[in-house]
């Protein structure tokens, strides 16, 4: 990485060089671990034997992450890594989703990005297929491709503040219009302790690259350090503890809160360890694991659809506000239903279509002011009036009574 560049990424640093400690903390710690391995950067996980047999030594003793995202990725998707490292998850995910899948590696760190791809071909043909592929980026910026920046670098060094200009100018259009990650092209994105490395004021923009790249009804699932108390200045400002993936993790509930100001729904705590990865002045800090989904845009229209909440709890509240009674026949609207019919929330409803379907063109607006409850002769019909024995019905002589 060229000199210019570094300093252009970076921008202009506090009274007490902030910015550049974090940033140069992390690049060298992580650029260190890629060259030896380093003990205690990481959480232990156990991950399947089979998926790990075509994997080096080199790249195994070099991954550090705090769980293990991939148990959410299915066969045939795409699937983009955030914080890719040694390429570890990408070889593991690359055979769950087969050849008909892809995998996208994305690193802001070189000598990690050399070191997945080093194992790139051989891995390759001993699976017999490659779908696996490294970009060079910033994982709070999914649109710019680190890598054209280098070569318009090399071919125009930054000596003077027009030349920063214009470099910004190339910034602007090679995101534009050649971005690293196009929007809503991935099926599931993955993380593992990446998270909290970004610095604060970048951390809102690095949830908003995420949701942007999604495709809709895509998911996110982030295994990543969380703190049980806020962790003070003095520690965030600890570039060891930064780099360590401690003092720059998010508060428990600030990471749930993060997913949802960004517009992610289904939000669900996998996993969460009962052991701390480390205590720093009695503040716990430990792995979680969050899936969450993109998908809930879109107009509110009425097609005479009820859900029925099946329990176990007396009610329970969606992240659109909806009150859901167990046993109770709600109405909702033909968005939420659709949500409703799909993970993570599929089991845990019935859904009661309409006895007589409303094409969605022929659809009015869902009155989300309206009575919760939906009554029976709106998803029946007012006319219907049909009286029917069945035909199961269990009777003498027809031998299903003992």
């Amino acid at each position: 990485m060229s000199e210019e560049w570094q300093a252009a990424i970076e921008g202009p640093k506090n009274g007490n060089g902030r910015t550049l400690d974090f940033e140069k903390a992390v690049l060298r710690r992580y650029e260190g671990a890629a060259r030896k391995p380093e003990v205690g950067l990481c959480v232990p996980v156990n991950y399947s034997r089979s998926l790990l047999e075509v994997i080096p030594e080199e790249i195994k003793e070099k991954d550090y992450g705090c769980g293990d995202p991939s148990r959410y990725v299915n066969e045939g998707e795409t699937v983009l890594d955030l914080g890719s490292g040694s390429g570890k998850a990408c070889y593991i995910i690359s055979q769950i989703v087969g050849p008909g899948g892809k995998v996208i590696g994305l690193d802001f760190n070189e000598e990690m990005l050399a070191l997945a791809r080093k194992h790139q071909a051989p891995i390759g043909k001993k699976l017999g297929y490659h779908n696996v592929e490294f970009r060079r980026g910033r994982i709070q910026d999914l649109k710019l491709n680190l890598d054209l920046v280098d070569r318009y670098l090399a071919r125009n060094p930054v000596r003077s503040a027009f030349d920063l200009f214009k470099l910004r100018e190339f910034e602007e259009k090679v995101s534009d219009e050649q971005p690293l990650i196009h929007d809503e092209s991935i099926d599931v994105i993955v993380s593992n302790c990446v998270l909290n490395l970004v610095r604060p004021e970048d951390k809102k923009e690095l949830f908003s690259e995420m949701y942007r790249v999604l495709k809709k009804g895509g998911r996110v699932a982030i295994s990543d350090i969380v703190s049980d108390e806020a962790a003070p200045e003095h520690l965030k400002n600890n570039p060891e503890l930064w780099s360590g993936c401690v003092s720059g993790a998010f508060q428990e509930e600030a990471f749930l809160r993060a997913f949802e100001e960004a517009k992610f729904y289904g939000i669900h705590i996998e996993e969460m360890r009962s052991e701390p990865y480390r205590t720093v002045e009695g503040i716990e800090f430990r792995s979680v694991t969050i899936t969450a989904y993109k998908g809930k845009e879109g107009p509110c229209i009425e097609r005479n659809q009820a859900v029925i909440y099946r329990g176990p709890w007396k009610q329970v509240v969606d992240d659109d506000r909806h009150i859901l009674p167990r046993g109770v026949r709600v109405a909702v609207c033909d968005k939420t239903y659709q949500i409703y019919s799909k993970p993570p929330y599929k089991d845990q409803f019935i859904l009661i279509p309409p006895r007589e379907e409303v094409p969605p063109e022929k659809a009015g607006i869902f009155d989300c002011s309206r009575d919760a409850k939906r009554h029976p002769r709106e998803t029946k019909g007012t006319d219907y009036k049909v009286t029917q024995g069945s035909s199961d019905v269990c009777g003498p002589g027809n031998g299903c009574c003992p």
